[in-house]
């Protein structure tokens, strides 16, 4: 233990001594449990480098309207399964819970494979609402490239990292000097695609594993580059992340999926930033496509005072949400970032930063 915080203590030094004044963005929820749980925000802070979380939970960067055709989908009498996060996550009016609590068939599955379970053993309807990064991706893909069953199909809310990286950088809404890249969607997607995000916007990045002392090598790693004035993408995480990727996953899903414009929560449309099945044989929107046919042109808002977005975007911390710790609570979310486990509120809540610099 000694060790570890000798080796903390140290690296925080050797920050100090570059003498950077410089914000980060990570896109990971699990970095923000570490960095939060760790107390690392304010010992960084102290050391000239404000880090700030961008739309790294999944479930949060879901939008109002894929909630919506979930719902309208089992209202349908089709069974709906997803991962439980999603269940409370709010649509327009209630959520996926309280649309199994009216009497439709919604179910929390573990894995995809679970889901392909029911449709084979109880010969129903079933749509798996599919969520996640690169990082899931694969394992969608297998399934629907493995011949599934006629009564299965997919509703595809699956998203891209890089592109919202792009994306917040273009809009310019915040100042960023850097990305630590998640280390999960990393051991995918490796460090190919965050290259050509450091080529046209010159951006220093460096891919972090999960224990603080990662997260402060990553951080040590940035400051070293914007000292220097040079922009490469980095990797810290070389115990498992190769620079190509996993290249068996990465053909799985070219193979499967294909790229699509949309909006994430908080964000206009992202170019090329979801993925779509290829085949309309198991894709649900196709399928069903008259039962999903009022909500395709209808735009959806956030909440009364719910300021999800901004804090996907990295505008705002989350206590500086009006409704944080009040009206939006774990056991009564607002927004989705209350729900994860991933989303940056529920972690502050979690680990009781109720307030500014508390």
């Amino acid at each position: 233990m000694h060790d570890k915080e000798n080796a903390t203590r140290a690296l925080v030094d050797r920050i100090k001594e570059l003498n950077v004044e410089m914000r980060v963005m990570h896109v990971c929820g699990t970095h923000q449990d570490t960095i939060v749980k760790n107390g690392l925000e304010e010992l960084l802070k102290r050391a000239g480098i404000e880090i700030i979380q961008g739309p790294g939970c999944p479930v949060c960067v879901t939008t109002t309207k894929e909630i919506e055709e979930a719902i309208a989908l089992a209202r349908d009498g089709k069974t709906l399964a997803t991962f439980g996060d999603m269940m409370r996550v709010p649509g327009e009016k209630c959520s996926l819970m309280d649309a199994r609590a009216e009497g439709c068939d919604v179910r929390v599955v573990y894995s995809v494979e679970d889901c392909l379970k029911i449709a084979t053993n109880e010969k129903k309807e079933v749509v798996f609402m599919a969520i996640g990064f690169e990082t899931t991706a694969p394992s969608t893909a297998y399934v629907l490239g493995s011949e599934p069953p006629e009564n299965f199909s997919v509703l595809s809310c699956h998203r891209l990292i890089p592109p919202a990286m792009s994306a917040l950088l273009r809009m310019g809404e915040v100042r960023i000097d850097g990305f630590i890249d998640p280390g999960h969607v990393s051991t995918i997607i490796g460090m190919k695609p965050y290259e050509s995000v450091t080529e046209e916007y010159k951006i220093p990045q460096v891919i972090a594993g999960f224990e603080a002392y990662d997260v402060l090598l990553a951080c040590y790693m940035l400051a070293l580059q914007f000292k220097n004035r040079t922009s490469k993408v980095e990797n810290e995480y070389k115990r498992a992340v190769r620079h190509d990727g996993n290249d068996t996953a990465l053909k799985l899903i070219n193979e499967v999926f294909k790229k699509r414009t949309e909006k994430w929560r908080g964000f206009p449309e992202i170019e090329n930033s979801v993925l779509a099945p290829r085949e309309c044989d198991h894709d649900a929107r196709r399928i069903y496509e008259d039962a999903l046919e009022d909500i395709k042109s209808r735009e959806f808002v956030e909440p009364e005072g719910c300021r999800c977005g901004d804090v996907l975007r990295g505008i705002i911390k989350s206590w500086d949400c009006p409704l944080f710790g009040k009206a939006c609570r774990p056991d009564k979310p607002v927004g989705p970032c209350m729900v994860s486990r991933e989303g940056s509120c529920n972690i502050s809540f979690r680990h009781g930063l109720l307030t500014k610099g508390a």
